[in-house]
């Protein structure tokens, strides 16, 4: 089994004035230490979550949520993903000595930074999810910024659960820009991959009907096709009814730094 992805870019955070930890994307760090983790979100997510009893605290940073992108490599084995991020997150905290019912989560990212981006709904998706999978958790999001269209730079400090947000420009941040460039371009080729996939599948179905002659009509597969029909990726993306979910009232929005 490969290690856990543990976010290992340490440094002194000149501006908070104590040792600090840069999470990339498909990292995590939990600690008990007066520290501060920070990362820089576009359509990703960063999850915080804290138990003030215990004083430890923890960070993770994912990129889609648990949808199915790659059905052969499924999604609980890789930090990409939303569900596994999460899962490891919260275990990690609990082996250090914290409580379920104790955590309490702030929520960042999930924006639609570049243009086009709200086609295939990464961030709402990642948005939607990590409120989701939180509530089934029963674990309180206290705080939350997500959505919209900037990039954000999140600084949290997992002794205390104190957590900052910072939006940005994209020129800021080029990395940013160009991540979710490749992130775009393999959701695409992803739903294609599917789209195909099922393709061959149910074409191959249509060989076998009327006693192995060909089918009177076409194939059901060109439905999939057809420009009346509504795109697969509808299914995860913004609901029939249009507007992506608001954040919750019930969240504080968390303070600038």
């Amino acid at each position: 089994m490969s290690a856990l992805p543990i976010a290992t870019n340490l440094y002194f955070d000149n501006h908070f004035g104590r040792r600090g930890v840069k999470l990339l994307p498909n990292e995590f760090y939990t600690t008990r230490e007066d520290m501060v983790l920070v990362t820089v979100l576009g359509s990703c997510v960063a999850a915080c979550i804290h138990d003030r009893t215990a004083g430890i605290g923890g960070m993770n940073h994912f990129m889609l949520p648990d949808d199915g992108e790659q059905p052969s490599q499924a999604a609980s084995d890789s930090m990409r993903y939303g569900a596994y991020a999460m899962e490891v997150l919260i275990n990690e905290l609990i082996k250090m000595g914290g409580r379920r019912e104790r955590f309490e989560a702030k929520v960042f990212g999930g924006a639609a930074v570049l243009a086009g981006m709200t086609t295939i709904n990464i961030g709402d998706r990642n948005a939607e999810f990590v409120r989701r999978y939180l509530a089934l958790e029963k674990i309180r999001i206290v705080a939350e910024d997500l959505q919209g269209v900037h990039p954000r730079k999140v600084a949290f400090m997992p002794d205390t659960g104190q957590a900052m947000v910072k939006k940005l420009r994209l020129q800021q941040e080029p990395n940013v820009a160009e991540r979710e460039q490749a992130l775009a371009r393999q959701v695409a080729e992803a739903r294609a991959a599917r789209h195909a996939r099922a393709a061959r599948e149910l074409g191959h179905v249509e060989l076998f009907t009327n006693n192995g002659q060909a089918p009177a009509q076409k194939p059901r597969v060109e439905l999939f096709g057809s420009p009346a029909a509504k795109p697969r990726v509808e299914l995860f993306g913004a609901s029939a009814r249009g507007a992506a979910t608001a954040p919750s009232n019930s969240a504080k929005t968390v303070e600038e730094a």
